[in-house]
């Protein structure tokens, strides 16, 4: 979260999963995995975006007049319910590998019926293959095994598959001042898209960016700087690093 906040209320709890309520704002809604923030919602304003990161994907998906999003992670499906919200005749559609999250979701955290949203209980990188060329604006990769981002869903093959969907792929990652992590995503965004970025702060979540159109960069710099938790727009190659493959993986694994 972009904030410190208070000791708050435990709503529910299944296994690792656990909902809470917000002190310092009674329609707030927080899901944790294990020591993860994983969603937080505001029932009263949708359009509310606590998450750093996801304020910085939604400046990259207006720039780049993404309609139809595909969301492969849902949580509470924050960043889906907020775009729903303020573009009804948009197609928002989430996929969400584990049912207590969304059983959670559905029953502590508002997720409801909406126009222009759906949910449904898949794996992402299935999913993704069974989808027409070009059938998506954009895809935004926001899954975590622990605060690792599944490495099938981001080998040169899974994100070929994802520049062939869609011409916008964003990838959440959370890494260390080593950078690892980020530069195996970017190495592999690169090998599927011609333009590779990233917009981070000074630690904790970085969004990195692949995409094969141009987009209006120093607007999305303004705004990302602009945000109560400032993110620097940084431009990525795959800077020596090789893209994860899926031979190096076990691939039936999230």
């Amino acid at each position: 979260m972009s904030r410190v906040r208070s000791r708050s209320a435990v709503i529910a709890r299944v296994g690792d999963l656990v909902a809470e309520r917000d002190p310092l704002r009674p329609s707030g809604r927080l899901l944790r995995d294990g020591h993860m923030d994983a969603s937080y919602v505001d029932l009263a304003d949708p359009t509310h975006l606590e998450f750093d990161y996801m304020r910085w994907m939604r400046i990259v998906l207006r720039a780049a007049r993404s309609h139809r999003v595909l969301h492969i992670g849902g949580g509470a499906c924050a960043l889906a319910r907020a775009l729903a919200a303020e573009d009804p005749g948009g197609r928002q559609e989430v996929c969400e590998v584990d049912p207590d999250v969304l059983a959670l979701a559905r029953e502590h955290l508002g997720l409801r019926r909406a126009p222009g949203l759906r949910v449904r209980l898949a794996e992402g990188r299935a999913f993704i293959a069974g989808q027409a060329a070009t059938s998506w604006d954009a895809i935004v990769i926001d899954a975590f095994v622990a605060a690792t981002v599944p490495r099938r869903l981001i080998t040169a093959e899974a994100l070929a598959d994802v520049a062939r969907v869609a011409p916008l792929a964003l990838v959440n990652v959370v890494d260390n001042r080593a950078a690892r992590d980020v530069r195996a995503v970017a190495a592999g965004l690169s090998s599927a898209y011609p333009r590779v970025c990233a917009l981070g702060g000074h630690g904790g979540n970085t969004v990195v960016l692949g995409a094969a159109a141009r987009l209006n960069l120093t607007r999305v710099a303004g705004l990302a700087v602009a945000d109560p938790s400032p993110a620097r727009l940084m431009a990525l190659s795959s800077t020596g690093a090789a893209p994860l493959r899926d031979d190096q993986i076990d691939v039936r694994r999230l």
